[in-house]
């Protein structure tokens, strides 16, 4: 048989030891051949504390764990009588779906693209008032006039003795006000 993905609903906040314990059990039983990876869907986020970038990890589906496996009786038992494990998603009660490979696909897309270059964790919007909090305009306020996710860039609207002026700034530069 080929692997498939499914998707298993935890706990919330419980994904990593859900992780580890299928792991465990998964070896304990000598069912290796059985599973492939069993993935917690995460991406990294740029946050900045007290002028300090610090990256952190967000799940971008909390509460759910995607495991490849073979699904045969021992298979579906070891996942579902693991610890902290409600249960499959999809399905009926003990035949789960498994999801489609271009929707793994997409979410290992998502997860390297997070690791490339993490996300911001504050997110900006065209129109919203921000407070400069560095560079030479600190202090000022000013209009979001275009957001580039890609560069970490915002073009902020920032008035200057009575006239409205473009500056392009990075996310770190300023704060929501």
């Amino acid at each position: 048989m080929s692997k498939r993905w499914y998707v298993v609903h935890v706990y919330s906040g419980m994904e990593k030891s859900v992780q580890r314990a299928l792991t465990e059990r998964i070896e304990r039983a000598a069912l290796q051949t059985s599973f492939g990876r069993i993935l917690v869907p995460t991406e990294e986020v740029v946050e900045v504390k007290g002028g300090q970038k610090s990256i952190t990890e967000r799940r971008f589906f909390p509460g759910y764990v995607l495991v490849e496996m073979d699904l045969t009786d021992d298979t579906w038992h070891l996942v579902k009588n693991t610890a902290k494990v409600t249960g499959f998603v999809g399905g009926s009660g003990n035949r789960p779906t498994p999801i489609s490979q271009k929707e793994v696909d997409e979410i290992l897309s998502q997860m390297e693209e997070g690791v490339e270059k993490p996300r911001p964790k504050v997110l900006f919007e065209v129109g919203e008032m921000v407070r400069i909090k560095e560079g030479p305009f600190t202090d000022f306020n000013g209009n979001v006039e275009d957001v580039n996710y890609e560069k970490s860039k915002l073009r902020v609207s920032v008035t200057i003795f009575g006239r409205s002026t473009p500056v392009e700034l990075d996310f770190s530069q300023v704060e929501k006000s």
